[in-house]
């Protein structure tokens, strides 16, 4: 099964491993955004599990779909693989996530472990799409660590101005 789908992620045209890259960066920067926006403005755990969840399973859905008819658009034999591997990403990168506040009530230790959750992440993907690929490794992490961390806080920065400006007591 390995060398399947390794054979798979060389080819030239499966765009696998960036379907990979795709499902995998776009939850790193969008969850970890909102997660950093509720945990910091909210909160309350069950909130940001809840909506979590449902950001994930949507936008994961969208991912699919964006993927696979960009790939049907270039007549890409892979498109359905491409779309599915995007999303199946995506999700397992959101549970991922989302995990450390099933776990724990508490949500600054819950979201601390969610940023270590989502390094290990970044280094794990980028070590082996490095060694398919023969990417620049250190390149291509501290370039996604710095995205994620970007977007996370400025997603902390909103959710503390909505908090003020919409009077969310904590």
């Amino acid at each position: 099964m390995g060398d399947v789908i390794i054979a798979i992620m060389t080819r030239k045209n499966s765009n696998i491993p960036g379907a990979i890259v795709l499902g995998m960066h776009d939850a790193l920067v969008s969850q970890t955004g909102i997660i950093a926006g509720l945990a910091f403005s909210l909160a309350n755990r069950y909130l940001i599990i809840l909506t979590g969840i449902i950001s994930a399973v949507a936008a994961g859905l969208s991912m699919a779909a964006s993927n696979y008819l960009a790939h049907r658009t270039n007549d890409n034999e892979y498109a359905v693989m491409a779309g599915a591997v995007t999303g199946l990403t995506y999700l397992g990168t959101s549970f991922l996530l989302i995990l450390p506040f099933f776990m724990t009530a508490n949500v600054r230790a819950a979201m601390a472990s969610a940023f270590i959750i989502a390094i290990i992440i970044i280094f794990l993907c980028n070590w082996g799409i490095c060694r398919v690929n023969g990417h620049k490794f250190w390149r291509h992490t501290i370039e996604m660590l710095i995205i994620c961390i970007v977007v996370s806080i400025v997603a902390f920065v909103i959710g503390q101005w909505a908090q003020y400006f919409l009077g969310v007591a904590i």
